[in-house]
């Protein structure tokens, strides 16, 4: 323990005489989960929207009223006719376009059908698609308004659906997506640093002096991992401060189970990392190495960004190989749903093995070698 001990305060020692490292081990993860944070969202409000209203009626009017005050809208111009919107869309300054023909408020006073017309600009088919529900629903419910004043008997209002959400009833995406960065931002940072951390040791031949101390295979590894680990715990710490006092994401699990499964998760990132170190030479090949073979199709795969049902049944299989996938819904579940180990047991196990294997496979790789 004293060997180790020493060990340990060596790589401290070394953390503390290179500040742009501090920086990047504790001021860069807030600083990526506070723009993530903001920039990572699916959320789509105030879609710019032009209307060419051609019947400039009280009915029109009103319909134009409710898109205004919707908050998923934003009314940018009215104008007479459906000609005069193209500008809007080509320049970008509106996504939809709502065309209201003449003779509108005369066919709702007399109760006839009406037919509205809907443009919008393809060019970002998400945003739209989102933007289009947004107007069918407002239209709609503007519809059953209108028949229900017209006629209260009517079926329209005999229809009561009462829709209840569960954990995110705002539907804000951003509860889903933070969470996520925490699990994100530990990969990176932990991964990264622990691979060229060693690989530095490599390049400035003071590994090979560690080498030939009575230090043991496991006490080296031990001590060189374990203040990344400490420091990872600290980031912890920090990140779920930002995600639940500024940006208000709830925390409705344990804060202690979350420290435990962010261990084990920080297990499985270390070992990669040590894994990573293993094969390669330079601090720019572990870098390379790191960000092309494992972090960026972790990233993809993982759930974070692209729904892992929505992928081809292979990738699906390849997805089991990703530590990061498991730990996603153990983060989200115990920010959101407030769900414990009896739940979380089986993505608790794969880590814990992915974990287990990956860092066996890496102290395998790094025998010592006696000069």
């Amino acid at each position: 323990m004293q060997r180790l001990s020493r060990l340990v305060w060596k790589e401290f020692l070394e953390l503390r005489q290179n500040p742009r490292l501090f920086g990047i081990v504790i001021v860069a993860p807030i600083i990526q989960l506070t723009m993530l944070g903001y920039a990572a969202t699916t959320d789509v409000r105030e879609v710019p929207i032009v209307v060419a209203d051609g019947d400039r009626s009280p009915e029109s009017r009103s319909l134009v009223a409710r898109f205004d005050v919707s908050r998923n809208f934003a009314v940018t111009d009215t104008v007479t006719t459906v000609s005069e919107v193209d500008p809007y869309l080509q320049r970008g300054r509106a996504w939809v376009a709502l065309a209201i023909p003449q003779g509108y408020g005369a066919a709702i006073q007399g109760g006839k059908p009406v037919a509205l017309q809907v443009v919008a600009d393809g060019s970002d088919s998400n945003s739209t698609t989102v933007a289009l529900g947004y107007a069918t629903s407002l239209v709609g419910g503007y519809a059953e308004d209108l028949v229900r004043a017209s006629d209260p008997g009517s079926r329209a209002s005999m229809i009561d659906a009462r829709i209840r959400i569960w954990f995110n009833p705002q539907l804000e995406s951003r509860f889903f997506m933070i969470p996520g960065v925490l699990a994100l931002l530990l990969l990176l940072v932990t991964a990264n640093l622990a691979a060229m951390a060693i690989v530095r040791e490599k390049e400035l031949g003071t590994l090979e002096q560690l080498n030939v101390t009575p230090l043991r295979r496991w006490e080296l590894i031990v001590g060189k991992l374990l203040p990344y680990g400490v420091i990872a715990l600290i980031d912890v710490f920090l990140v779920t401060a930002v995600a639940v006092f500024w940006f208000e994401v709830p925390l409705r699990g344990s804060l202690t189970l979350l420290l435990a499964m962010s261990l084990i998760y920080v297990l499985c990132t270390l070992a990669l990392g040590l894994f990573i170190s293993t094969i390669s030479e330079t601090q720019q090949q572990a870098m390379m190495t790191a960000t092309f073979f494992f972090l960026t199709p972790m990233i993809y795969l993982s759930g974070f960004i692209f729904p892992i049902e929505n992928m081809p049944r292979v990738i699906q299989y390849v997805t089991y190989l990703i530590p990061l996938r498991y730990f996603l819904v153990i983060v989200r579940g115990i920010f959101l749903k407030g769900i414990g180990l009896d739940l979380l047991w089986p993505q608790a196990g794969a880590l814990a093995l992915w974990g287990t294997v990956v860092l066996a496979l890496a102290v395998a790789r790094s025998r010592k070698r006696i000069a």
